[in-house]
């Protein structure tokens, strides 16, 4: 083997970056393979398992892989949806593995003018201070009431675009003006602070605002501490962990107080970074208990609402009528923070709906993240294939827990022309309706 400057560099990165003893775990038994979906998808390719690619992370290390293009499609194709982390005996930590992976490659790869000007405009910039996303969701909110999407899809100007380009602007939502917070009356028991996220507090903000009114109602005083930022995922997903790290210090400093019960978060990707501030700051003396005692206060909307007592709630509204409802795991609420049952149960005791199973609710839908927009092809096969299962379930709702799981069923939905049969819901959306609805 020829041991050009760039391999010798990126043997040195992994060496530095990766942890010899998370890989050592790995047994090669075979466990997470049907767990993995780019595994399934690409008729069993063994190089996209995630044993594969911890063979391809080890070789990197030990010198015995060559880099090349199908050694960084193989890990670019990677989901990172941590399925194969709940499928493994041995309790291979994954996730980490690839974060580590990702910064290793990171670091020497060769990027261009313009990879390099999007990463600084999104990393340094649109993803580190929430006012310049708030500035940007601006952008979109003229485009949608100024009429220029009107005309833009007129004329036919997304068709010069790739198609899943035109899918996404599609399902785009209404981005309207904030609303003012009204004076709860409810005497509080329980007191929470919302991490409102980057995506969630502007895209969808009716999202944010609803999720407010249902704590609020069940007795909750909301505290929204104003420094927290973008937690910070994107990064650590993207090969930036350190960027990442940054921002869950500012988290971590924004909700440092002893004022609140619990820190409460509506997206299920968000959600499973939060929780693992602990984990990437141990190392770090100065911020080491202050992020444990951050991620141990974590929860997600659903697990909250079953503690506060919702299900009773929506089981004293009585409804005749049975539309059947499912479920789209978020693959990050479900594989890292193990939640479950809960949005289930509270499905299950929605009024006038039916819940149902989704076929392989927990396999990936084929956001990611931004993974529909990196890897559009392989995104497309994913989502074809969870389409399958809705269209023999043929459910009135799709409910999800993150708004990248949301817009992608609403994306599947749209391909398969079922927009006038069923409707892709956040869970937070679904149950407001489910209460309100049928009170009035």
């Amino acid at each position: 083997m020829v041991v050009t400057e760039l391999q010798q560099r990126m043997q040195e990165s992994f060496k530095d970056n990766v942890d010899e003893e998370y890989l050592m775990d790995c047994m090669r038994c075979g466990f997470c393979l049907p767990a993995c979906p780019t595994y399934l998808v690409t008729n069993k390719d063994e190089i996209h398992s995630p044993r594969g690619r911890i063979a391809l992370m080890k070789g990197m290390r030990d010198g015995d892989v060559v880099w090349d293009g199908s050694v960084e499609e193989s890990f670019d194709m990677c989901l990172g949806c941590r399925a194969c982390e709940p499928a493994c005996p041995a309790g291979v930590q994954y996730g980490v593995l690839l974060e580590e992976t990702r910064v290793a490659i990171e670091q020497v790869k060769t990027k261009s003018v313009v990879e390099k000007a999007v990463r600084k405009s999104t990393f340094d910039g649109v993803f580190a201070d929430q006012k310049k996303m708030a500035g940007a969701v601006k952008l979109v909110q003229f485009y949608q009431k100024s009429g220029l999407q009107t005309v833009t899809r007129k004329i036919g100007f997304l068709n010069l675009f790739p198609p899943f380009m035109k899918e996404m602007e599609a399902v785009l939502p209404a981005i309207e003006s904030k609303k003012k917070r009204a004076t709860p009356s409810e005497p509080k028991t329980t007191t929470v602070a919302f991490f409102t996220g980057c995506l969630m507090d502007t895209l969808f903000q009716e999202t944010n605002r609803k999720t407010i009114e249902l704590l609020e109602s069940l007795g909750v005083d909301v505290m929204i501490p104003k420094e927290q930022q973008c937690c910070g995922a994107l990064h650590g997903h993207s090969g930036e962990l350190e960027k990442g790290l940054r921002n869950a210090r500012t988290n971590v400093d924004a909700f440092d107080s002893d004022s609140f019960d619990f820190i409460v978060n509506n997206a299920g990707g968000c959600g499973a970074f939060l929780s693992e501030y602990e984990k990437h700051l141990q190392s770090d003396t100065a911020y080491a208990e202050k992020s444990t005692r951050f991620s141990r206060k974590m929860i997600d909307i659903s697990s909250l609402l079953v503690k506060l007592g919702l299900n009773e709630r929506l089981k004293e509204i009585q409804v005749e009528s049975k539309a059947i409802v499912t479920y789209q795991d978020s693959c990050h609420l479900r594989n890292v923070n193990k939640v479950f049952l809960e949005p289930r149960t509270l499905l299950q005791d929605a009024p006038g709906f039916e819940y149902k199973e989704l076929i392989d609710a927990g396999s990936c839908c084929g956001s990611a993240g931004i993974y529909n927009i990196l890897q559009p092809e392989m995104a497309k096969k994913i989502l074809d294939l969870k389409m399958k299962g809705v269209k023999e379930l043929q459910p009135a709702k799709v409910v999800t827990s993150n708004p990248g799981c949301l817009m992608q069923m609403q994306v599947g939905i749209q391909r398969e022309g079922l927009e006038k049969e069923m409707q892709a819901v956040h869970i937070v959306d679904f149950l407001y309706d489910a209460i309100y609805k049928n009170q009035n």
